[in-house]
């Protein structure tokens, strides 16, 4: 018999909720701060990105009252392409051989439009040159000594970030005096969004601070992180070569 609670509203499962993707029992909806910026943010969605309960950069984009997210990489699901260049001087945020550390925009006269691609490695990667526009647009890249906090997907590599935490490190920089307070409320709703997702993967982990056992995925008494075997792959951008760019990069 078909579990009446998996029913679909919107293309979600009826026990999730349609916007943060949660369930129902832990929207974060009614947490999620309103954070005005200077700096535009535009993330580039891959539409088969849109429907994962663990993407950030949607949750970033509604924290921003000043961003907009564009789908690409399905015909049904595209969205028009904006004009990259009406509110401000554009900036992708993305580690090409030829980029420079985002602090070179930190001073810019007009206004920055950040543009974030949110997919896995590969499709983050054909954004320059699939996305009508951006081939020209100057690319850019945050770099964090503090390991990601982003515990939904794995990663080989502990300098990737996920998309809304990239967000964050790139509007510390971008906003000025502002910039830290703006990136504190920004990582403070992804703790909570990523907390309450862990609680619903592994029922047993109430808290981080848990000590009872080392649950996948949460931090243990040592500090390492233990692997989960039942997270995705996908990462929403990864890295090349470290041994050709070394730089930190976004997941």
């Amino acid at each position: 018999m078909r579990n009446p609670h998996n029913r679909m509203i919107d293309g979600m499962p009826s026990h999730r909720c349609a916007r943060c993707r949660l369930i129902q029992v832990d929207c974060l909806c009614g947490l999620i701060p309103q954070i005005s910026t200077r700096t535009r943010v535009v993330v580039v969605l891959h539409e088969r990105e849109d429907r994962k309960t663990s993407n950030t950069g949607r949750l970033a984009a509604r924290c921003l009252p000043n961003s907009d997210v564009v789908i690409r990489g399905g015909f049904d699901h595209a969205t028009p392409v904006p004009s990259w260049t009406h509110h401000g001087d554009p900036v992708l945020l993305f580690p090409h051989p030829d980029a420079r550390p985002l602090a070179f925009w930190k001073d810019s006269p007009r206004p920055v439009t950040l543009i974030v691609p949110d997919g896995t490695w590969r499709q983050a990667q054909r954004v320059r040159r699939r996305v009508l526009g951006l081939g020209t647009v100057p690319c850019a890249f945050v770099s964090r000594e503090a390991p990601s906090e982003y515990r939904l997907r794995h990663t080989r590599d502990p300098r990737r970030l996920s998309t809304l935490e990239a967000i964050a490190e790139a509007l510390w920089i971008l906003e000025g005096p502002a910039g830290s307070d703006v990136r504190e409320a920004l990582l403070g709703i992804f703790q909570v969004m990523v907390e309450r997702s862990m609680r619903v993967r592994y029922p047993e982990a109430r808290s981080r601070s848990d000590t009872s056992g080392v649950v996948p995925g949460l931090a243990a008494s040592d500090g390492r992180v233990t692997p989960d075997p039942t997270a995705s792959g996908d990462v929403n951008l990864g890295i090349e070569d470290a041994r050709q760019n070394p730089r930190a990069v976004r997941r």
